[in-house]
């Protein structure tokens, strides 16, 4: 075993893992607490939402039912990110690979399928992660912005510009816009919104658009200097207090700064690194898988597998391969 490369002891793990504890496999139990979460308010045609729903039959061991209203056919598992999917238990062991950080072509060594799927299955899952939400934030809301210089990785054709290699240069100098805007906020509870917002600076509509609905009279906005959200705040008739990193105070009354939302990009911007680049228009995809992981402080715990699979599970999923391919950047 000692002698064995890296990749062939994880596969031997993870298949020791799987026969030691069939329970835990996507075709066992997990399946079952998979369909009682998506149905727990009784069963609802996918295609419809009708609640006239009769069994009908069963395809490969898996039970079909039939929606009296639209007369369509569903599963369990249908417009869910494990819909037409021939692999069931490799799900699980993609998943640990996604915590522990490994690249797609390591991955796909373990799991034993093509990096290629692997690559479908991973924005298959960050698409329904990124339909999570709450409510609103309580209390102090730290709310910061951070640049990413704008890509068309695994873009061929491109016209408008000289083809780059990873990273590469911007034309302008400081903030232009060819990087685009990812607005975080966060407040103490830990409640956080990080999105693409723009093009460029981030301006008074994005901030109302990304984290308005979010907010009451009742929070209080701690921002940088930038015009935009002291305008935002004044018109909200919030309370905002702006640090200025001029003047090197960057705590006022030793209680507002905007510490927290900061470590959170130095983290994201490293976890992103791991992928070698990220096309611009996946980056909300990985933005909110990233918030997923770091909330479960990047543990490959079986319950934090489990709980990512069934949160993903919950929320409606009918992207495919052909529509995650051909998608563009767009930002309204």
């Amino acid at each position: 075993m000692d002698k064995l490369p890296h990749t062939k002891k994880e596969r031997i793990y993870q298949w020791v893992k799987r026969y030691v504890d069939p329970t835990s496999s996507v075709g066992g139990r997990l399946i079952n607490e998979m369909r009682e979460t998506r149905f727990k308010d009784g069963f609802e045609c996918p295609h419809c939402s009708s609640e006239h729903v009769v069994r009908f039959g069963k395809v490969k061991g898996r039970q079909r039912y039939r929606c009296k209203s639209c007369r369509k056919t569903f599963t369990d598992t249908t417009n869910t990110v494990l819909y037409r999917t021939r692999k069931g238990d490799e799900w699980i062991t993609f998943v640990d690979c996604m915590f522990k950080g490994y690249s797609l072509r390591k991955s796909a060594e373990i799991v034993e399928v093509t990096w290629v799927t692997l690559f479908y299955w991973r924005h298959k899952l960050l698409s329904a992660l990124k339909q999570m939400d709450f409510d609103h934030f309580e209390g102090i809301v730290e709310v910061d912005e951070t640049y990413f210089f704008y890509s068309q990785k695994g873009q061929r054709g491109i016209t408008e510009r000289k083809p780059r290699k990873r990273g590469g240069k911007s034309k302008h100098r400081g903030i232009s816009h060819e990087q685009v805007c990812v607005l975080v906020a966060r407040d103490r509870t830990k409640a956080t919104v990080s999105k693409v917002s723009c093009m460029g600076r981030i301006v008074k509509p994005k901030v109302e658009k990304i984290i308005g609905s979010k907010l009451s009279s009742d929070n209080v906005l701690v921002t940088n200097a930038w015009r935009a959200y002291k305008t935002y705040a004044k018109e909200k008739g919030l309370e905002n207090y702006r640090i200025k990193s001029d003047d090197g105070k960057y705590v006022i009354k030793g209680l507002y700064h905007i510490q927290n939302v900061n470590s959170f990009h130095s983290r994201m911007k490293k976890w992103l690194d791991r992928f070698k680049g990220v096309a611009t228009k996946y980056l909300d995809n990985y933005l909110a898988g990233f918030l997923f992981i770091d909330s479960r402080s990047n543990e490959s715990t079986k319950q934090h597998i489990k709980e990512l699979l069934l949160t993903s599970f919950v929320f409606e999923m009918t992207e495919t391969y052909d529509s995650l391919r051909q998608s563009k950047f767009q930002v309204s």
